[in-house]
């Protein structure tokens, strides 16, 4: 039972890291319907920004975080003005391709930028484990965890309740109707764009600190196309429930199942439950199911 509680913790922990990644993802499809296959590139990029900041110019914590947040908020920004508003009613395949070749290209500027900077980023948090009841927890990833829940919480509470939120809600069902409204739709696109640039620091700049980071951050992107599938794609509520779920899956199977398998069996989990929901509800959990009448 402490096995399985410990494996329980550490899902956990690793589900909240997921939901802020998938969190950037999500934001941007949910305003622009525009899937970007580039997130694992962005997160990684975010924090090649941040390390840059900390080990390259010899800016403390919170100055290099500001340092990343405004350059991710530009690079994100500045693709959706200079790409993307130009494929707007082109079809979805070009835009998929297109966020692929971008990914592919945050890698090669990332290479040449970042050679040679650290990747580690350290934060004001408590190292070591702690006995809570029998069971072994590290305090700085339950904190690391609980900060990603909030600010995927703040997330949330900007689209549910703030005019902010209301206004990319209305661009997304219908941009015609958001224009006529008085709504700046390009304007709110280039703002969204740059909040999943922020929120890919924050995703990259914890998930660093807990698992080391490095140019196999981009892996991260290939955890989240399960998550926001399941969940449902324009669903924040789904991306927190998907994450949990996948977190504590992959958790135990790393912890019962590789061990008898093999390792590595935990890695595909994510895609085998993908493939279930897919089959048994398509638009997963917390998304609208699509209605076509003739």
């Amino acid at each position: 039972m402490r096995y399985f509680l410990e494996l329980s913790v550490n899902g956990a922990v690793a589900g909240s890291l997921y939901a802020l990644a998938a969190l950037s993802f999500v934001v941007v499809y949910k305003a622009t319907r525009v899937m970007n296959f580039a997130l694992g590139e962005f997160v990684m990029f975010a924090t090649g920004i941040v390390a840059a900041g900390l080990h390259a110019f010899g800016l403390a914590l919170v100055p290099a975080l500001a340092f990343g947040g405004a350059g991710m908020f530009a690079v994100a920004a500045g693709f959706n003005r200079f790409v993307v508003r130009h494929l707007i009613g082109r079809p979805v395949i070009g835009m998929i391709m297109i966020t692929i070749g971008f990914g592919a290209v945050l890698r090669a500027v990332a290479a040449f930028l970042f050679s040679g900077v650290p990747r580690d980023i350290e934060l004001p948090l408590p190292r070591g484990t702690v006995d809570a009841g029998g069971v072994l927890v590290s305090p700085n990833e339950l904190v690391a965890a609980a900060i990603a829940l909030a600010l995927v919480a703040a997330v949330g509470w900007l689209f549910a309740r703030t005019r902010f939120g209301i206004a990319l809600r209305c661009v997304a069902d219908d941009n015609q109707a958001a224009l006529a409204m008085g709504i700046d739709v390009r304007g709110a696109f280039t703002l969204v764009w740059g909040l999943a640039g922020v929120i890919a620091v924050a995703a990259g700049v914890l998930w660093t600190y807990i698992t080391g980071g490095g140019f196999n951050m981009v892996l991260v992107g290939l955890k989240v196309f399960p998550i926001v599938i399941i969940g449902g794609l324009d669903s924040i509520a789904g991306v927190l429930v998907g994450a949990m779920l996948i977190g504590w899956i992959e958790a135990l199977a790393a912890g019962y199942l590789d061990p008898i398998i093999g390792g590595g069996f935990s890695h595909v989990t994510s895609y085998l439950l993908l493939v279930a929901m897919l089959m048994v509800r398509p638009w997963g959990l917390f998304g609208r199911e699509a209605i076509d009448r003739p």
